[in-house]
């Protein structure tokens, strides 16, 4: 319903679905780590991408690796026999991939899937900030940088009050930015955000630093995507 929505506005979009969901695994507590908890949603590579097969959007995430997730029991799995299935059939459908590297072997295996021609162009997506994967800061963000491939297209992010750091950063070591509530509810100390205003502080950021807000059509000639109706 959301994207018959989008698409039936009269708004110029890219569209980047997730394809992450039903990846998280509730390990049980204590000594029961079999008796799996009740926020495990695992289901297989092909079915976290029912939706893309169905809407074909112009891009759709792949998270590159499994993560312990916060400071419980719970895991993000996404194991290397899965994220080949998956990024074989989003290059099958002919939708771009963004690569989600929340750590720095995520990035390692995803040159891996490029090397073996599973990926054509993929973007690259720094996500930094979730515990326990990457930190947020400037060492980690260009460790990360220094290591992607040659001519990478890629942004980055930072999680709660690094989000602002971050985007800034991004565009100082020559990438992109990512802001938005998944990453961070505030938009200053006590002050909810909506999207639209973190986008405007972002912006803002940029255009202070010398860079500047692509048009729609300009993001498709910089990330190769073909725009769909």
């Amino acid at each position: 319903e959301v994207m018959e929505r989008i698409r039936e506005a009269d708004v110029d979009i890219i569209v980047n679905l997730t394809a992450g969901m039903g990846g998280d695994l509730e390990i049980g507590s204590g000594e029961n780590p079999m008796e799996f908890g009740p926020n495990t949603d695992l289901v297989g590579p092909l079915t976290r991408l029912a939706h893309v097969e169905e809407l074909l959007p112009e891009i759709c995430t792949l998270d590159c690796g499994t993560l312990n997730f916060g400071d419980g029991d719970t895991i993000y799995v996404s194991t290397p026999a899965q994220l080949r299935a998956g990024a074989k059939r989003i290059q099958e459908l002919g939708v771009k991939a963004e690569l989600e590297i929340f750590d720095t072997g995520h990035l390692w295996f995803a040159k891996q899937m490029i090397k073996e021609g599973l990926l054509d162009n993929p973007l690259f997506q720094l996500c930094l900030g979730i515990p326990w994967g990457a930190p947020a800061d400037t060492t980690t963000m260009k460790a990360m940088v220094d290591n992607l491939p040659a001519d990478a297209v890629w942004a980055g992010f930072g999680i709660g009050r690094m989000q602002m750091p971050m985007a800034a950063q991004a565009v100082l070591l020559g990438g992109n930015v990512r802001v938005g509530l998944e990453d961070n509810l505030w938009l200053d100390k006590g002050v909810l955000a909506t999207n639209g205003q973190l986008v405007e502080r972002a912006s803002e950021i940029l255009s202070r630093l010398g860079a500047r807000v692509l048009t729609p059509a300009e993001g498709r000639a910089k990330m190769g995507l073909t725009k769909r109706g």
